[in-house]
């Protein structure tokens, strides 16, 4: 009877931990069913089936009370797993919107390894709104020739042009997540902040990091036109033409904004987010806030780059990139 009521009791804890993470009764029903029959095989008798434990064999030997204890361990082994599951869940949940207000034609103009436009698609990605990508040509720019706005990110969205990644963001917010605007004061304060910090701090430090030497200025071009929207000439071209120029772009934009060492700015920039977290899974506690969002986006390029790889390698920012980035997920880009 004991060890029944152990299995049925891990059964009951993994079977509701199951449907949580797939989102529905029905599917409680279900895995309780099937966690019954794992915790409980059937034996036929001459005129029944008798249901015992399929661990019973293991400790049949055993006196009744060593088999009540190991049933009991076993119950809350099982408990603890699945407690660990469900926590798991709730933190790294996705937010995915009401299918009723998500937009139906989505269109974001860009350059693929732009920050700014990372940052907006590291929103859509997040919410799953699905969106196309319409790759701008930055030697012709023939892509948004009908625009009045002659920079990336533009986002169409239902007809709707938006410009600016921020106010993209700002946009979408107030039109996608009214209840957003119920967070405390100081909350969306801290959000602002570092939403800020990035458009500001961050993003000025990445430039003289990619760029940092003819390898990885080579590296980074490398990356830049097997995914930009160039002619084959174009990519030979801009390669080692655009990674020359920019080589010695990033030393001006190194004078410009006072940075005398590139890496350990990129460090200290990591590090000052990490400090921003104070231990907190996200700067939005339990979820991503925008802020997160926006790090994340502008940092994604980078990431498996020598620059990138060298910042996780030599700060605590890993745990944290590595959080958002399973949590992003896959991207909700549609592919033509």
């Amino acid at each position: 009877m004991t060890m029944r009521r152990a299995s049925t009791l891990a059964s009951s804890v993994l079977s509701n931990t199951l449907a949580n993470a797939h989102g529905g009764v029905g599917a409680s029903t279900v895995h309780h069913r099937l966690l019954q029959v794992v915790l409980f095989c059937s034996s036929s008798t001459t005129n029944s089936y008798t249901h015992r434990p399929w661990f019973s064999p293991f400790f049949s030997s055993s006196s009744s009370g060593s088999a009540r204890g190991v049933c009991l361990g076993v119950a809350g082994a099982l408990a603890s797993v699945a407690t660990a599951a469900s926590l798991s869940q709730s933190v790294y949940a996705k937010e995915p919107l009401p299918s009723e207000v998500v937009p139906k034609d989505v269109i974001l103009y860009q350059y693929e390894a732009c920050p700014f436009c990372n940052k907006v698609k590291a929103f859509l990605d997040y919410y799953d709104i699905p969106y196309r990508v319409v790759e701008v040509n930055p030697i012709s720019k023939k892509e948004i020739k009908w625009s009045d706005y002659k920079k990336v990110p533009i986002l169409m969205v239902d007809g709707e042009q938006l410009v600016d990644s921020s106010a993209i963001i700002d946009r979408l917010t107030a039109k996608l997540l009214p209840e957003k605007s119920i967070n405390s004061v100081s909350d969306k304060d801290e959000e602002k902040k570092w939403r800020g910090w990035v458009d500001n701090h961050l993003v000025h430090v990445l430039s003289p990091n990619i760029y940092r030497n003819t390898s990885e200025a080579l590296e980074s071009f490398d990356y830049i036109t097997k995914q930009g929207n160039f002619s084959f000439s174009q990519k030979i071209t801009v390669k080692y033409a655009g990674a020359a120029a920019m080589y010695f772009v990033s030393k001006n934009l190194k004078k410009k904004y006072n940075i005398t060492d590139e890496r350990a700015a990129l460090y200290e920039a990591a590090e000052t987010w990490v400090n921003a977290l104070n231990g907190r899974e996200f700067l939005g506690g339990s979820k991503p806030n925008l802020a997160d969002l926006a790090v994340y986006g502008v940092l994604r390029p980078i990431r498996y780059l020598t620059s990138g790889k060298d910042m996780v390698e030599n700060t605590r920012i890993g745990d944290w990139y590595t959080r958002m980035e399973k949590l992003v997920g896959e991207s909700s880009r549609i592919k033509v």
